[in-house]
């Protein structure tokens, strides 16, 4: 599946002038936007309340939610996202009235495209009482997700950290005892509205439950986040808080209805979604004749599998592009140890390597040579889709990963490793190890546990902070190492970075890293662009 490429051209000779200096232009609007076809959708409700609006949602779901709306000329499912971290996408969208430019950068150049699928973007700091009426009213019938691994607040061994999200499970506690009855309205309660949600698990435990308050209409929630089985992981979760904030029968309420009135589907999500430069603002800005504060830029590639598993409607996904089946795990496990895997393994070694930027590290003949090594261990261990080709999809990631004008750094991808090499290069690690018990530990895993390791190794030893939820424990093991070979082996270690490895095979796995470690000349400076993460 492809994005449409309403107008397949670049500002040229041809194109506007750009204003003078002094000469501001207008800001993109939904009641004013350019005149090249097609227009943005115009929902007339909210019927999906997405949770993370970073640039990946608006590129990816909400554009296939957008063409699954022309295509069948629904209305109802305006999308109300919510941010997270700051009000920074709020601030964008909302002058806009929640529309924004989608510009897909390929080999045969640029094009842009209007989205009018989000309706509204909502705080949480300033705004949880909106946010839990959203997720509360009859016309919500679909939550999405995509707030990256940390957002979901695990500990190392998979489990809800009940730390992270205490504050919400105090509010939550607070809302069930002065509003527990069905029919109540929690939006409107002195608990809700002083008490900001400061989590994503939290937000969304209390949403349930101030839905099931409100009558409790079935729910569909839907995790779009690069995490294996992203639907059970997170109804899992959401047990968890639940039983945390109201244990016992305190709970049984909530617990009885999430288990008659609310799924939780996976799906694997695809398409690669680089930081947005203010060259590229420019740029479309001269083509549309309007300033986008809300601007993303994405590659053609686009993917969604999702499970075909809700409570209740759904907008025509399918309509728009996306696979429903019954099985995501296949193309699941195939993203993320092909396409995940490989981008992971690039970050590091391209770093090491010197190269700022993943195009740069794949067109190196070595790092794409262990790309690929890590791709032929990941190939022995995956099914293929019914009508994939796996080798092939594998070879085509590479020649996406090295399109320049996705512009994705390497530390921006680094972002984060011990949240991701369990999946990512772990799964695939004890799959082989559990099917060639006799056999050495795969070469391509090593490599890559090598560079990681040899990444965070010279982050360390340089003084910078490594940006992983582990950081701080990261370092603190590289500095109590006596050497960088002892760093390498204890970081390999770290308990929660290999969880489906046998204990008894972790040694050799450790010194099997070292010794690539070492073959490779150990960890050297790595690069130094600071981009941050769409």
């Amino acid at each position: 599946m492809t994005a449409p490429t309403d107008v397949p051209s670049r500002p040229g000779p041809t194109s506007p002038a750009a204003p003078p200096a002094d000469t501001a232009r207008p800001r993109l609007h939904r009641d004013a936007h350019p005149a090249f076809p097609p227009a943005p959708v115009r929902p007339t409700q909210v019927g999906i309340v997405h949770l993370g609006i970073g640039a990946f949602h608006r590129a990816h779901q909400a554009v296939v939610t957008e063409d699954a709306a022309r295509a069948t000329g629904e209305t109802r499912w305006g999308i109300l996202g919510v941010t997270q971290r700051s009000a920074s996408v709020r601030d964008q969208l909302r002058p806009q009235g929640g529309v924004y430019t989608v510009l897909t950068v390929g080999p045969d150049g640029a094009s842009p495209r209007v989205v009018g699928s989000v309706t509204d973007v909502a705080w949480p700091a300033e705004e949880t009482p909106r946010v839990l009426a959203a997720l509360a009213a009859p016309t919500t019938h679909v939550v999405t997700l995509t707030v990256t691994e940390k957002g979901y607040a695990r500990r190392a061994d998979g489990r809800l950290d009940v730390d992270a999200v205490t504050a919400d499970l105090d509010v939550l506690r607070r809302e069930e005892e002065l509003t527990g009855a069905p029919g109540a309205d929690v939006a409107s309660s002195e608990s809700a509205a002083v008490a900001p949600a400061t989590s994503a698990v939290g937000l969304l435990v209390r949403g349930l439950a101030a839905r099931r308050r409100a009558g409790g209409a079935p729910l569909t929630v839907l995790s779009c986040d690069n995490l294996a089985d992203n639907g059970h992981v997170l109804a899992r979760l959401v047990e968890e808080a639940v039983d945390a904030a109201l244990p016992g029968a305190e709970g049984d309420a909530l617990r009885a209805w999430l288990a008659a009135s609310v799924t939780f589907p996976c799906s694997m999500v695809d398409r690669i979604v680089p930081a947005t430069t203010p060259a590229q603002r420019d740029e479309v800005e001269t083509l549309l004749g309007a300033r986008d504060e809300g601007l993303v830029v994405a590659e053609p590639f686009v993917q969604w599998v999702i499970e075909d598993r809700f409570a209740g409607p759904r907008p025509a996904w399918e309509r728009g592009g996306a696979t429903l089946t019954s099985d995501v795990a296949p193309y699941e496990r195939a993203k993320l140890r092909l396409l995940n895997g490989a981008h992971s393994y690039l970050a590091y070694a391209g770093s090491l390597a010197g190269h700022a930027t993943i195009a740069g590290a794949v067109a190196d003949p070595a790092l794409a040579a262990g790309a690929r090594a890590l791709q032929a261990d990941a190939l022995a261990t995956l099914e293929a889709p019914d009508g994939v080709d796996l080798a092939a999809y594998a070879e085509t990631l590479l020649d996406r990963f090295a399109n320049p004008a996705t512009g994705h750094t390497t530390r921006q991808v680094a972002m984060d490793g011990t949240q991701k090499i369990p999946f990512r290069w772990g799964a695939t690690l004890a799959d082989l190890l559990a099917a060639r018990p006799d056999a050495p530990a795969p070469q391509g895993v090593v490599a890559a546990l090598a560079a990681w390791a040899g990444y965070v190794v010279a982050e360390a030893r340089a003084g910078r902070t490594v940006d992983d939820p582990r950081g701080d424990g990261l370092r603190a093991v590289v500095e109590s190492a006596s050497d960088d070979a002892a760093a390498v082996r204890a970081l390999v270690l770290l308990p929660g970075l290999l969880p489906d490895v046998p204990e008894g095979r972790l040694p050799e796995v450790a010194d099997a890293v070292v010794a690539a470690s070492a073959d490779a000349g150990g960890p050297t400076t790595t690069t130094r662009n600071e981009e941050a993460a769409p």
